[in-house]
C-alpha cells in the first residue's frame, strides 16, 4: 500500500492542540493510556492515520496481527529510527511487559511481517534484554503536534542514546506532545522538550521520576496514576519503585481511595474525579470535548514516616508542602 508522506510544516498554525493544551494549563497527571504490554514493530517509512494498517505493512498479516494482539491486550506501536535513514532489511520486534513486577523487553527480529503471528504474546520468545527503550511519538498523520513536536526531541535523545531511542505511533493523549514513553516500566512524560527529555532518560537510568512531566504509569488506572502523582508531590518521593498500589477501592461520588507502599508502611490516598471545561483535544477534533481530571482528598501517612514527610521538599516551583492529615 502506498501512504503518503507524514511531514508536516516547519511551524504549527495558530489553534494547535499542543500549544492550546499548554495556554490552558491542561492536567497532565493520571493521563497515560492503559497498557500493560506492548509489541514493537519496526517499520520504516511513512505511516497513515492507522499506522499498523496504512504503512507498508503487509495489510492481511496487520489486520491479524492486530486482532490477536488486542485479544491478549497487548498494544501494538510501530517504531523507526530518527532521520529515516537507511534501515536493514532484517527488521526489529520487541515485546514488553510494563506490569509492576514484571518489567522486561524481549527482542527478536523478521524478514517477512506473517512472520510475527506467530511471535507468542507473553515474553516466551526473542533475547531479554535490560536496556531501557525511549519512544517519542513522532505520527503526523495522526496529529500533526505530534510531528512537529516529536521529531526534535526524537533527534536529541537519538544524539545521546542512539540504540535506544525509537520514533513510534501514536501512543495517545496529541495535546501532550512530544511524548516520551520510557519502557520496560510504561512511564508516559507529556510536553517534554529537548532538555526535558534528557533529564528524564537520566534520572529513569538512575532509578527516578521526574514529576514535572510525568503523566503516569501505563499499568496503573488513571486515579491510581493520580494518586501517585499527589502523593510523588507531598512526600518528595521520587524513586520509580515507590508508591505501588496496595489496594484500589471506588467509593461514591466518583471518588478512589489508593492504598499504596510507602517506606515502612502505607500511604493512604483519596482522590476525586470531575470534568474540566470541554476543550479541543487533538488537532482534528471536530468538537470539544470534556475532560476528566483529579482532585486531592486527602492523604494519610503511617506516623513512622510522617517526620519525613512533613519535611520533604516541595517539587520545582513549588513550596514545602505537609500531609493533608
Amino acid at each position: 500500500m502506498t501512504v503518503a508522506a507524514d511531514a508536516q510544516p516547519a511551524s504549527p498554525p495558530v489553534g494547535r492542540c499542543a500549544p492550546a493544551a499548554e495556554q490552558r494549563g491542561d492536567q497532565r497527571y493520571g493521563t497515560a493510556a492503559p497498557v500493560p504490554r506492548w509489541l514493537l514493530v519496526e517499520q520504516p517509512g511513512p505511516w497513515g492515520r492507522d499506522a499498523l494498517t496504512q504503512s507498508r505493512f503487509a495489510v492481511a498479516a496487520a489486520a491479524e496481527l492486530g486482532g490477536r494482539a488486542a485479544a491478549a491486550r497487548v498494544r501494538v506501536l510501530l517504531i523507526r529510527r530518527p532521520g529515516r535513514g537507511a534501515t536493514s532489511t532484517r527488521r526489529r520486534w520487541a515485546f514488553v511487559d510494563s506490569r509492576p513486577g514484571h518489567e522486561g523487553s524481549w527482542w527478536g527480529r523478521y524478514d517477512d511481517e506473517r512472520e510475527l503471528l506467530g511471535v507468542p504474546l507473553d515474553g516466551t520468545a526473542g533475547a531479554a534484554s535490560a536496556t531501557p527503550i525511549y519512544l517519542v511519538c513522532t505520527h503526523g498523520r495522526h496529529d500533526p503536534c505530534c510531528a512537529l513536536r516529536g521529531r526534535p526531541v526524537a533527534a536529541a535523545l537519538a544524539a545521546q542514546r542512539p540504540e535506544q531511542t525509537w520514533e513510534c505511533s501514536h501512543v495517545g493523549g496529541d495535546r501532550f506532545a512530544a511524548n516520551l514513553v520510557v519502557l520496560p516500566h510504561g512511564l508516559y512524560y507529556g510536553q517534554v522538550g529537548a532538555a526535558a527529555a534528557l533529564e528524564v532518560v537520566r534520572a529513569y537510568e538512575s532509578g527516578s521520576v521526574v514529576p514535572t512531566w510525568l503523566r503516569g504509569r501505563s499499568s496503573l488506572a488513571a486515579p491510581v496514576q493520580a494518586a501517585q502523582h499527589h502523593a510523588r508531590a507531598i512526600l518528595g518521593e521520587r524513586s520509580l519503585t515507590a508508591l505501588l498500589p496496595l489496594d484500589v477501592e471506588v467509593r461514591p461520588g466518583g471518588r478512589w481511595r489508593v492504598l499504596m507502599a510507602w517506606r515502612s508502611g502505607a500511604v493512604d490516598v483519596e482522590v476525586r474525579a470531575r470534568l474540566a471545561a470541554p476543550a479541543l483535544l487533538t488537532c482534528a477534533s471536530g468538537r470539544p470535548e470534556p475532560v476528566r481530571v483529579f482532585d486531592l482528598v486527602r492523604l494519610r501517612v503511617p506516623d513512622s514516616a510522617r517526620r519525613s514527610a512533613t519535611d520533604a521538599q516541595a517539587p520545582p516551583g513549588g513550596t514545602p508542602r505537609s500531609p493533608a492529615e
